[in-house]
């Protein structure tokens, strides 16, 4: 067992690790939009109770130290909390720690101040930045560790279904995406799909002229876009095996779609009627949906040679 000292030294060393991903993150979106040290000087700003500080290198090498000493700290407290739980460093922690923790920190800092904690800094950009410091932490704390469990991903292959779901789901999240792409892309605003949806359900946008398209707003909805599509690849995965045991089973897959389909539109509608007028219409995400399970359908075909024995080979029990 690893004395005490070294576990503070290690939590010490993923909190900087944590804290220079955030960094990196906010000074990325500041060199898109041309202002690379505008986040630190406005966060010093509105801690400090002043009006917008110019990013002076006194400002932001006395926000950088604030910056790395709240996160040093954090990260000393996390290996602490960790090693008393008797827990193993996994990346399942880290995005606990970074959409839990990290986040609570972030906003409880401005509830003394006036301002509008969302309009200090997007609330996207703020998620995504914690969620990767904080997935960053835990790995540098797994492998400094020894830790011989699997940090995150490897540990799901003993899940077949998942595996296999979420491979489905990238198939039919990617046609998707793809899709309207090209749309966007053949109208003169690429990536405007997924910054319309992303402005309506994370930042209320009520029309299409006040959506911004942001590398953070296209960013945040495309994992949840990807994510979303993981849970239906999983259930595309999980009908298809159930119409290999029970041949009529393919009725309840075809009802399924149907249900899937409204239920995608009628999210759409509760965002606004803007939405789905912004997306081409009803029709383009009818098209959009019907690609993606053509082409998660056919992955599954190639892949599950039983479910081809029971749809050409016994066609009949299949319609019974």
């Amino acid at each position: 067992m690893q004395p005490r000292s070294a576990h503070l030294v290690h939590g010490a060393v993923a909190g900087a690790i944590a804290g220079t991903v955030v960094i990196l993150w906010f000074f990325t979106l500041g060199v898109i939009e041309g202002a690379p040290l505008a986040t630190p000087a406005l966060l010093a700003s509105v801690l400090l109770h002043r009006d917008a500080m110019t990013p002076t290198f006194g400002v932001v090498a006395g926000y950088t130290l604030l910056h790395y000493g709240i996160f040093v700290l954090l990260g000393v407290a996390t290996s602490g909390v960790i090693r008393a739980l008797g827990l193993k460093p996994a990346l399942r922690h880290g995005i606990v720690f970074g959409l839990g923790v990290l986040n609570a920190v972030h906003y409880g800092a401005f509830l003394a101040t006036d301002a509008q904690m969302l309009a200090v800094l997007p609330a996207v950009h703020v998620v995504l930045a914690n969620l990767l410091g904080g997935m960053a932490m835990m790995a540098y704390l797994h492998r400094v560790e020894r830790v011989t469990e699997p940090l995150g991903l490897a540990s799901i292959k003993q899940y077949r279904l998942a595996v296999e779901g979420i491979g489905t789901g990238i198939i039919g999240a990617g046609t998707v995406a793809i899709w309207f792409l090209l749309l966007d892309i053949l109208a003169g605003r690429p990536f405007f799909t997924p910054g319309a949806l992303g402005a309506a359900l994370f930042l209320g946008v009520t029309s299409p002229s006040d959506v911004a398209v942001t590398l953070g707003l296209v960013a945040t909805y495309t994992v949840l876009h990807f994510t979303a599509f993981f849970a239906v690849g999983v259930a595309f995965v999980w009908v298809s095996e159930r119409i290999e045991r029970t041949p009529g089973f393919w009725l309840l897959a075809v009802m399924g779609f149907i249900v899937v389909e409204a239920g995608f539109l009628g999210a759409a509608g509760m965002l606004g009627g803007w939405v789905l007028g912004a997306l081409g219409g009803w029709l383009a995400v009818l098209v959009g949906n019907l690609l993606a399970v053509a082409a998660m359908g056919r992955w599954i075909w190639t892949t599950h040679p039983g479910l081809q024995e029971k749809l050409i080979a016994q066609p009949v029990a299949t319609m019974m």
